[in-house]
């Protein structure tokens, strides 16, 4: 039985004439599941991955279906990023030519207004989402004569955060358009978008058949963050083979590439907030070996279609499985051997572990993990550290000191901020307030100012032998004075306390202002 061509699936013999020149004489699987079905004027939803044939599966049948005299643009073609766009429009220009149509690129990075004249006069429409409506709000063109859109990789863009952008440029598309929706996936809220701007669609999956096995070796290095970049230098070997290096951030692509020369490494950024003339020389200069080290974010990556990358590093690890996948298999291509290499630290541990075990490189994974640099610790080791932490500092605590032995009154002289011990405050000056006082007339230790003796009182408010008052401190007075220190009630304006001496330092009763007779203190008041 004869291989089916393009010509049973219906394309036009101009158009397949012109796949033929290019070396594409029989549709790939996809191709053969799609092509009809667009065709025939049906909606479709396509899963299918990246490298199978989707841009023909959808391209071919949209150039049979447009008229050359149709008004422009009469195709709308949505791409997540530039290089995904550039791409479609020069695999397809060539056959587009063959039917007189025109297609256009439309991107952010260059001038609008040279975009904005070649979209007007195009048939079809290669466009990034948010150039798009930069170029619709200047009113370049206008969507009312779409016949045909296609998304391409609906699920990037969403996961890129263009669903707003996406909704809004749908809704200004004529109702009666057909759609073809291609993604990698149609679960979850790319099948839901799906069945939103789709009507009665025939769906198709295409899995790729069981092929050999990649010849990569997967690599995963245990290093912490500050020694990535010395390490990196070292993995990147022979300056004759190519290296692609993986980071998340922009910031992160252009800080490493000026670290990198700085070293003597020549390297080159690629990234979303690079002009596109800079990212087709770094990539030109990438491919012709004029650089060998390429620094790149996964968005910008997903343009690069380079053989003979010995090497690719993830200097910052992959969000996951599928990012992994995608970033690996930039390397080991056309039957060559390849190598992939993932920085591994505590930080990134067990993400990457769980990431390992669904894509099945646990063996590879273990090899980092053994040399127990990386490998947080366990549960055991997690709670004993805090455990010896807090005895530690125990230990080095210096030791309180020695608390002063209780008064008579069953007080400890208390050594607030300020207040007094033995009658003076900690920089050597009288305590003031609840501590011993010195203005005129006061006694220091039963002595007035003016020389006359202090009598020995009874402290009414538990004050000890030689030193009196609430803080019960000796050889100093505060509140309430003691027999040998005057505090306010320790000693008068002349030496005497208004609770055990008169103002001419006369013995009074205690608790007695006027002295009419003495008592011993009640142990209430002692207490």
């Amino acid at each position: 039985m004869s291989e089916q061509s393009f010509a049973d699936l219906g394309v036009s013999s101009a158009v397949e004439h012109a796949l033929t020149e290019r070396g594409f004489t029989a549709p790939f699987a996809i191709q053969k599941k799609v092509i009809g079905d667009v065709l025939a004027g049906r909606d479709v939803l396509a899963k299918s991955p990246t490298g199978s044939g989707k841009t023909l599966a959808f391209m071919v049948p949209t150039i049979d279906l447009i008229d050359a005299e149709a008004e422009r643009p009469a195709a709308l073609v949505l791409a997540p990023t530039r290089e995904l766009a550039t791409q479609i429009v020069e695999e397809t220009r060539a056959v587009a030519h063959a039917k007189a149509l025109k297609v256009t690129a439309v991107y952010g990075g260059v001038g609008l207004e040279k975009q904005a004249r070649e979209a007007r006069k195009s048939h079809i429409v290669v466009a990034t989402p948010g150039r798009l409506e930069d170029l619709l709000r200047r009113r370049a063109f206008t969507l009312s004569n779409v016949k045909l859109l296609i998304l391409d990789e609906a699920d990037r863009m969403l996961d890129m955060g263009f669903r707003p952008a996406v909704d809004r440029i749908v809704n200004l598309c004529p109702r009666d358009r057909q759609t073809l929706f291609f993604s990698a996936t149609l679960d979850g809220e790319a099948g839901k978008i799906a069945k939103l701007y789709t009507t009665d669609p025939v769906r198709h999956e295409h899995v790729a058949p069981a092929q050999k096995k990649p010849d990569i070796e997967h690599r995963f290095i245990s290093v912490e963050r500050d020694e990535r970049v010395g390490r990196l230098i070292a993995e990147l070997g022979d300056r004759w083979e190519l290296n692609l290096v993986f980071v998340r951030t922009k910031r992160g692509a252009d800080k490493l590439v000026k670290r990198l020369n700085a070293t003597g490494v020549e390297a080159v950024a690629m990234h979303g907030d690079k002009s596109q003339r800079q990212r087709e020389r770094a990539l030109a200069d990438f491919e012709g070996g004029r650089v060998t080290t390429l620094v790149a974010t996964d968005v910008a990556a997903r343009g690069i279609h380079v053989d003979g990358i010995s090497k690719v590093i993830n200097f910052d690890p992959p969000g996951q499985s599928e990012d992994y996948v995608h970033r690996t298999g930039r390397t080991g291509r056309a039957g060559e051997r390849g190598i992939a290499v993932t920085f591994v630290g505590r930080d990134n541990f067990r993400e990457l572990r769980q990431m390992t075990k669904e894509l099945r490189l646990e063996s590879e994974f273990q090899a980092a993990a053994s040399n127990g640099r990386s490998a947080p610790p366990n549960d055991e080791a997690r709670s004993e550290r805090p455990r010896r932490e807090k005895q530690q500092s125990r230990e080095d605590r210096p030791r309180r000191e020695q608390r002063p032995e209780r008064t008579a009154s069953g007080d400890r002289p208390r050594g607030k901020s300020g207040e007094s011990r033995n009658g003076q405050s900690r920089n050597g000056k009288p305590s003031s307030g609840d501590r011993s006082r010195n203005r005129a007339g006061e006694s220091r230790n039963g002595q007035a100012r003016d020389g006359r003796p202090g009598k020995p009182v009874a402290s009414s408010n538990g004050g000890s032998g030689n030193g009196g008052g609430n803080s019960g401190s000796a050889n100093g007075g505060s509140n309430s004075g003691s027999a040998n220190g005057g505090g306010r009630h320790g000693g008068g304006k002349h030496g005497g306390s208004k609770s055990g001496v008169g103002k001419s330092g006369g013995p009074q009763s205690a608790g007695n202002p006027r002295g009419k007779g003495r008592r011993k203190p009640s142990p209430a008041a002692s207490r």
